[in-house]
C-alpha cells in the first residue's frame, strides 16, 4: 500500500481515501474545500501505517470500490482514528456473487488484463469512453491476486453509503444486498462506478 498526498496545505481536517483498484486520484482531484487530502491505494499488501494525523481536528475516511474492503481489513488491530467514515460504491465482501464482484468476473479481468482490456473498464467505471490510460500489468494483476486472496473483510459500521444506480463495476443490486443491515444510512445517486463528478466539493461526499 502507498500514501499519497493528494493535497497537503495544513489544513485543520485531514480526508483519507482509501482509492479505486488503478484509478489514482484523478477521479476526485477537482473536488475543492479546506481539507488535506491523502490518497490511500495499491493495495497488494496493508503494511503501511498511516501518516501522522495527531495535528488535525478531524480525520474522516473515504473508502471507495476495492478501497472499502482494503479499509476493512486495514483497520483490523489499529486504532481507529476516524471521527466519520464514508463508503462509495464499495462493499465489504467485494469478490461474492450476490454482495460483490462475481468471482468468475474476477478471475477473468485477472486473466485477460491488457492494457487494451484496461481502457475497457475505464470506459465501464466511467459510463464514458475515456482518454488512453497506461497500466503496468504486472504490478495491476498482484494488486488483484491481493484483493482475491483477502476475501471479505471485518464488519465496518459506515456513517453514509453511497451506491450508483448505474455502477457496472460493483452492481448496484449487489451493493444493496451487502448493506442491507445499514440500509438507513445508504443514498442512492445517479451516477455511474466513478461518480465524482457529480460533485463539485468534499462536503457534498461527506454530506
Amino acid at each position: 500500500m502507498q500514501w499519497r498526498w493528494v493535497q497537503h496545505t495544513g489544513a485543520n481536517d485531514l480526508i483519507v481515501v482509501f482509492g479505486g483498484w488503478a484509478l489514482g486520484p484523478a477521479p476526485f482531484v477537482h473536488l475543492t474545500g479546506t481539507y488535506d487530502v491523502v490518497l490511500a491505494n495499491d493495495f497488494s499488501d496493508l503494511n503501511q501505517e498511516l501518516p501522522d494525523v495527531s495535528a488535525y481536528q478531524s480525520v474522516t475516511l473515504i473508502a471507495f470500490s476495492f478501497g472499502v474492503a482494503a479499509y476493512g481489513h486495514w483497520q483490523q488491530g489499529r486504532p481507529d482514528p476516524f471521527t466519520k467514515k464514508v463508503a462509495i460504491n464499495g462493499t465489504l465482501t467485494p469478490i461474492d456473487r450476490r454482495c460483490g464482484i462475481a468471482p468468475v468476473v474476477m478471475q477473468r479481468t485477472i486473466d485477460t488484463l491488457s492494457h487494451e482490456a484496461f481502457q475497457v473498464f475505464l470506459e465501464r467505471c466511467y459510463n464514458a469512453r475515456q482518454s488512453d490510460t497506461p497500466i503496468d500489468i504486472a504490478l495491476r494483476k498482484q494488486e488483484l491476486r491481493a484483493v482475491q486472496a483477502r476475501g471479505t473483510a471485518p464488519e465496518v459500521s459506515f456513517d453514509r453509503v453511497w451506491i450508483s444506480d448505474q455502477d457496472r463495476i460493483f452492481l448496484s443490486a449487489n451493493q444493496k444486498r451487502a448493506w442491507a443491515d445499514q440500509v438507513e444510512r445508504v443514498q442512492n445517486i445517479d451516477a455511474p462506478h466513478v461518480p465524482f463528478k457529480r460533485w463539485s466539493t468534499w462536503a457534498e461526499v461527506l454530506a
